[in-house]
């Protein structure tokens, strides 16, 4: 036996690796940064593969499962990833098949729908859990929560923030931290601040790769069908349940999405779980503008690549407007221009 990679451009290694993984229930995943395959001569055994750092579209031939296979095609993947100084390794699998994963070194985090998020160290949930900043307040009181992208921070943005705070005693914002969007992690995260420094009792945290990651919850980053997207955001809202109990969140607000598919259905999926880890969801109008239409980071980017300076100056808070008419924000909006040519 012996593992080979298989290229994006190796047309018969694709074939069947699709092939088996149909075989074996599992969609190839159309967006995936390394694949393997193990061989017997030209026979395909099993194959496996990575997205950023989570493995995927991993399986093994019926006939030689229980022969040791998939622990050496993890044991590839895993070395491959460490070697790009990748450390901190995810899955999401199957119950059936979640004792596989267990036994070669991973932890579970949540389950929903027969489907298992795990991650390759032991106690890593645990640890970001007792990292996150909380207060002291006495039982009783309602503590909420809200979740943002801010791809740029607007005034929609802001008014979620202002109107989950008017309604509890303390709000936890919670910032996706993963670094797939236009605007990088800690320009986001310094916007954000900018623009809710006038909220009293709002607590501040990076969502790591635990919230709406392309580990939990890709379908936010990567168009899928309506159903995984669907699955997936259960488990996300399964996620910040747990995180909800460790920081004693009470409610969580969200704004209406008309906009976002992916989105609206990560709504759906919290409405039907959070209630199960004590959590209320609210669902808020948007802010909208003069001529009553919602507003929107999609507009702002829009406003950018379209050079109109007026028209982002309505969509967001002055700190906003200060940094996207800076020389970093415009670099930032040549970056968006030429990235549509």
């Amino acid at each position: 036996m012996d593992i080979r990679l298989i290229w994006d451009n190796d047309s018969q290694g694709r074939v069947q690796a699709e092939a088996l993984l149909r075989q074996e229930g599992i969609s190839l995943d159309q967006h995936l940064d390394y694949t393997l395959g193990l061989y017997e001569e030209d026979q395909l055994l099993a194959t496996g593969s990575f997205y950023r750092n989570t493995l995927r579209c991993l399986a093994v031939d019926r006939e030689h499962q229980g022969e040791g296979l998939m622990a050496m095609l993890v044991s590839q993947l895993s070395q491959e990833l460490f070697s790009r100084g990748v450390y901190e390794l995810f899955i999401h699998t199957k119950a059936e098949a979640a004792k596989t994963f267990t036994a070669l070194g991973f932890y579970e985090i949540a389950s929903v729908d027969e489907v298992v998020f795990l991650e390759n160290r032991k106690h890593g949930f645990e640890r970001y859990l007792e990292g996150l900043e909380r207060p002291q307040l006495l039982q009783g009181v309602r503590i909420g929560a809200i979740v943002m992208n801010a791809n740029p921070f607007s005034l929609g943005h802001q008014y979620l923030a202002e109107q989950a705070a008017a309604n509890c005693q303390a709000l936890h914002l919670f910032m996706v931290s993963e670094d797939v969007s236009l605007f990088p992690y800690a320009v986001r995260e310094k916007l954000i601040r900018a623009g809710t420094a006038h909220i009293p009792h709002i607590y501040y945290h990076p969502t790591g790769p635990y919230l709406v990651s392309s580990a939990t919850f890709p379908s936010y980053f990567i168009k899928e069908s309506d159903a995984l997207t669907l699955a997936q955001a259960r488990l996300d809202a399964a996620v910040f349940g747990r995180i909800a109990q460790a920081l004693a969140i009470t409610d969580r607000f969200v704004g209406e999405e008309p906009f976002s598919p992916s989105t609206a259905l990560y709504n759906q999926a919290m409405s039907q779980r959070l209630p199960l880890s004590g959590v209320q969801l609210h669902i808020l109008p948007r802010r909208q503008d003069t001529g009553q239409t919602p507003i929107s980071a999609t507009r702002v980017r829009a406003a950018m690549m379209s050079g109109d300076l007026d028209a982002i100056r309505h969509l967001v808070p002055q700190t906003t407007y200060d940094f996207l008419t800076s020389p970093e924000g415009q670099a930032i909006a040549r970056k968006l221009r030429e990235s549509d040519k």
